[in-house]
């Protein structure tokens, strides 16, 4: 998602919020939080598909299988992935190419999670860009160097 904002000054500041499908490291997780990898989850999802796949095979012809039980079960195995999908993380930047006169250039990064946390960070920055100038020093946008 893009969007271009003129500041109050009069400024151009470009906001863009990307999903990012690895988790970014951050200097307080550095060594306290060891991402395992995707291994142990393909692993518990392909044992999960076994255990389905076991469960169908082997149902008798005469048992009649309810339709909200195998929608209950689909549930049950797409809740995990859905939930994953919906909470990745999303990298929000600010940047602007500064002006002719004393503005220099200025870039602002920050990270949520979320994509609905990402649209109103974004609505949020922009609006702030418009009034402000810049964005607000104490949300979840940094500036960098």
């Amino acid at each position: 998602m893009n969007r271009v904002v003129r500041g109050s000054d009069g400024r151009e500041w470009t906001i863009k919020a990307n999903l990012e499908w690895s988790n970014p490291i951050s200097v307080d997780e550095f060594e306290h939080e060891v991402n395992g990898g995707s291994g142990p989850s393909i692993i518990v999802g392909a044992a999960l598909g076994f255990l389905v796949v076991l469960f169908i095979v082997w149902t008798p012809e005469e048992v009649i299988v309810p339709w909200w039980l195998i929608t209950l079960l689909v549930l049950v195995i797409l809740f995990f992935p859905v939930r994953w999908l919906v909470h990745r993380p999303w990298s929000v930047y600010a940047a602007t190419p500064g002006d002719a006169d004393e503005n220099p250039p200025e870039t602002w990064v920050g990270v949520v999670r979320g994509y609905v946390d990402a649209r109103t960070e974004v609505s949020k920055v922009a609006r702030e860009i418009e009034l402000y100038a810049e964005p607000d020093m104490n949300g979840s946008l940094q500036p960098t160097e």
